[in-house]
């Protein structure tokens, strides 16, 4: 077959694809547009839900996304940056650090609904922390720390050498150089690998139902239960008692991890402008 034949075929079958995939998402996205924004108000935004049919708002429930959100992150970055600093820049490569990446990896592909149980089993049961934010804040914590953690690791050693070099020329120890020279230097991508895995951490439904509960109020306290949007709308469309406030919550859900993404992205940009 002719060379340029074979050529087009194959930039055909990749704008064929290219074309399901956005075809496939922007039906999502007009579908669920349509549907909620005939009720997507103030009102529907800020007052709580009421009556047997959840009529009214989902304010408590945006309160409770982004509370166990905002927390599982402040559990999450820590460790994650501080494994990924020393799987970069102080362990030896060898066998041990290839298990830990490993290790890293298969726990990014657990499905949530396992994490779930063993957010029930471990900080629901055997720990006491009861259905409850800081359950809930903790099981995403372990579904973020592997996209935060490798993120922050390629990050790190995206940073070219020389930038050490002349740290350790000017007489600097080996944590000066990576506490204000490297991680200042990766910090764009550690932030959007952070934000990213937020984006994922808000769109969760199996992990926070099995370990934060269905209570509509707002938590104040970590060991309060709460209902978030996932669950909310879960809830409202498997048993059919308010399907517009459900579309209008997967409405207010999908632009929540829309913006996490676009803000992603925007940093990536402006870093590579920089």
């Amino acid at each position: 077959m002719d060379k340029r034949i074979t050529n087009n075929i194959a930039v055909a079958v990749l704008w064929v694809a290219a074309g399901i995939t956005v075809a496939v998402l922007g039906a999502i996205i007009i579908y669920v547009f349509v549907n909620g924004v005939r009720v997507l108000s103030p009102a529907f935004i800020f007052t709580w839900p009421h009556g047997v049919n959840s009529e009214g708002g989902v304010w408590p429930t945006i309160v409770s996304t982004l509370y166990v959100t905002i927390l599982s992150m402040l559990i999450c970055t820590p460790v994650a940056v501080l494994a990924a600093v020393y799987l970069a820049e102080y362990a030896h490569q060898g066998r041990i650090v290839s298990i830990i990446r490993f290790a890293a990896d298969s726990l990014a592909s657990v499905p949530s609904i396992v994490m779930g149980l063993f957010g029930f089993a471990l900080f629901v049961e055997a720990m006491g922390f009861g259905l409850s934010m800081l359950s809930a804040s903790l099981a995403l914590s372990l579904l973020m720390l592997p996209i935060v953690m490798r993120a922050t690791e390629e990050a790190i050693r995206s940073v070219p050498r020389y930038i050490r070099w002349g740290s350790y020329g000017m007489g600097a120890t080996k944590w000066q150089t990576v506490s204000k020279v490297v991680l200042p230097a990766a910090a764009p991508r550690v932030i959007t690998g952070i934000v990213l895995a937020t984006g994922r951490a808000v769109g969760e439904t199996a992990v926070v139902f099995y370990t934060m509960g269905q209570a509509i109020w707002l938590p104040i306290s970590p060991l309060e239960s709460g209902r978030p949007m996932t669950v909310h709308l879960y809830l409202l469309a498997v048993e059919g008692i308010n399907l517009p406030a459900a579309y209008g919550t997967a409405l207010l859900l999908m632009l929540m991890i829309l913006g996490f993404n676009l803000s992603a992205r925007w940093i990536l940009k402006r870093y590579r402008k920089v």
